[in-house]
């Protein structure tokens, strides 16, 4: 049960917002391989005056529609969350016009106990969601 909080500059349109959680949502199916219907995205619209940043950060521009997306998740490996990045990246230019430079991320690990979501069922050799199968391995569900 991935948890996402979006942070955007207020003034997006519904149908951007939408489309910003639609990418996010395709990438964690695709990589990590999360149930379709789990999904959890928490847009925050702040004021502009509550969103600070520089206009030039590690040497890119980034514009007013910069957006800083917060992912929490249980353990992945590192070759999992780089894939994460990549493909979250590459779903929000196709969804919702974002360029690379205007994504900033990060990702908070918990331990799979610190979740709890009613109707869930966790396989116990594994800790996911028993329809992932072994999301650590890649491995397919089988029922």
């Amino acid at each position: 049960m991935p948890l996402i909080n979006i942070y955007l500059r207020q003034g997006t349109t519904a149908e951007h917002r939408r489309n910003v959680s639609l990418g996010i949502h395709k990438a964690m199916v695709d990589v990590l391989k999360v149930p379709q219907d789990d999904q959890f995205h928490v847009i925050h619209e702040v004021q502009p005056e509550n969103f600070q940043m520089q206009p030039v950060v590690f040497g890119l521009r980034r514009s007013e529609r910069a957006m800083f997306v917060q992912i929490s998740i249980n353990h992945r490996t590192a070759e999992q969350k780089a894939e994460l990045f990549r493909a979250i990246v590459d779903s929000l230019r196709l969804f919702a016009d974002v360029p690379e430079e205007d994504i900033l991320m990060t990702i908070n690990e918990t331990a799979r106990e610190n979740w709890w979501a009613a109707g869930r069922v966790v396989d116990p050799a594994t800790g996911y969601d028993e329809r992932m199968g072994d999301a650590l391995t890649g491995t397919e569900a089988t029922t």
